[in-house]
């Protein structure tokens, strides 16, 4: 156990203190590769429940520990909670760890916390909104959000709903259900045309012929709302998937992504999808290209958010929110439909969303829109996925929406 404990601690150390990625970081060449599946389990539990994690280290001792030490504490506090592992193993294995590491004048300190911790009954906050937030690990700042919109029954039951699913889309030459139902494979199928959630998938030698690939809930969703036309753009487009998707519909597509290495996803993604109509071009999509100028029957924005709808997928995402961080991408989401707008033909639609459930970027940043925008309308989102109907589009919770959070809106320009 001790092995593996450190291993955790390699990839988490990553992630805590220089901010990397939790998919990145779990690439770490130091991690066995028999121990992967429980390294990667253990990380992003502990990841995930990461503000729980920290209030019960806060009731169990006064003085805040190294950042070292206390990811250690972490890693401990996971097993006993969330994995049944007994107290003594995963005591022994942490003082083992810490002494091995040269960390051992800490030893007494975690093997008290520890013994602490495995009698000691944690009271949780009293305040309902803080409860919430250490209960479901969410920051405090999106719960008061959630209930001041939804109420505190609503808000723990759409912070209970969410699950990190499989979604599957298939070639359009390819029957997904004849194709899963060979390989014995568990699926549900969607409301969505060779869109299944699977069970155990795992990568083969089909996903890089083409046959098959991976893309989220949300994303198909919209997909499943745009008209088919001449041209489309996807302003915000990595790694590829609806540009992709959309490509069976649309004569010409363009891709755009801010950065060089999200653009080569993006060329990755098609040559793999065997896809020859898709442009891919490095844009910043806050600012202005003469050259799209009311050139496209259809595009897409989906902007940088703060990713609260998508937890449990990227659970890091908690780790850095802060009510002034959201505010910030308020204003690049604000600037991106604004601008992105120019692009549209008469007649055309524009598409926006996010994977969050908080109105600040959804709703409101098209209320916003709208009111200094007369040449542009609302336009109905169809949708055969439940959803929460808004002002303007559609907010699927994860509670109701097969476990992801995420925004929708059309409008069309007159």
């Amino acid at each position: 156990m001790t092995v593996l404990f450190y291993e955790c601690y390699v990839v988490l150390r990553k992630i805590y203190t220089e901010k990397t990625y939790i998919k990145q970081a779990l690439l770490s060449p130091e991690i066995l590769e028999k121990d992967r599946a429980k390294v990667t389990k253990i990380v992003y539990g502990v990841v995930e429940k990461d503000i729980e994690l920290e209030y019960i280290i806060s009731k169990l001792c006064q003085k805040k520990p190294k950042n070292s030490v206390k990811i250690i504490i972490k890693i401990a506090l996971y097993n006993i909670k969330y994995l049944s592992k007994t107290p003594f193993s995963v005591t022994d294995a942490s003082v083992s760890l810490l002494k091995k590491m040269g960390k051992g004048a800490n030893a007494g300190f975690v093997n008290a916390l520890l013994r602490k911790f495995s009698t000691a009954k944690i009271e949780y906050p009293t305040d309902k909104h803080e409860y919430i937030s250490v209960k479901y690990s969410y920051p405090l700042f999106a719960v008061k959000k959630l209930v001041k919109k939804y109420g505190f029954e609503k808000t723990e039951s759409i912070l209970n709903g969410f699950v990190s699913n499989t979604c599957v889309r298939f070639a359009k030459n390819v029957n997904g259900e004849e194709y899963l139902t060979k390989k014995n494979f568990k699926f549900f199928a969607t409301p969505f045309k060779n869109v299944y959630i699977v069970n155990g998938f795992k990568m083969q030698e089909d996903f890089y012929n083409g046959l098959y690939t991976f893309q989220s809930l949300g994303s198909v969703v919209i997909c499943d709302n745009v008209q088919s036309g001449e041209k489309l753009l996807d302003c915000c487009s990595a790694p590829g998937g609806k540009a992709v998707n959309l490509s069976e519909r649309f004569k010409e597509v363009v891709a755009c992504e801010l950065h060089e290495h999200r653009v080569e996803l993006i060329k990755s993604y098609v040559k793999r999808m065997k896809v020859t109509n898709v442009k891919v071009l490095q844009k910043d999509a806050t600012e202005f290209c003469p050259e799209f100028f009311n050139a496209f029957d259809a595009v897409l924005c989906d902007c940088p958010c703060s990713g609260l709808g998508v937890v449990k997928d990227n659970p890091d995402i908690i780790l850095s929110r802060t009510e002034n961080n959201v505010k910030e991408l308020n204003d690049i989401q604000l600037k991106i439909i604004n601008n992105c707008s120019k692009y549209v033909k008469k007649g055309g639609y524009l598409y926006y969303s996010t994977c969050s459930i908080l109105s600040e970027e959804n709703e409101k940043i098209i209320q916003k829109f709208l009111e200094n925008n007369e040449d542009f309308i609302e336009a109905k989102f169809n949708s055969k996925l439940n959803g929460n109907a808004e002002k303007y589009g559609v907010t699927y919770l994860p509670d109701i929406s097969d476990g992801a959070g995420f925004y929708c809106c059309r409008l069309k320009r007159k």
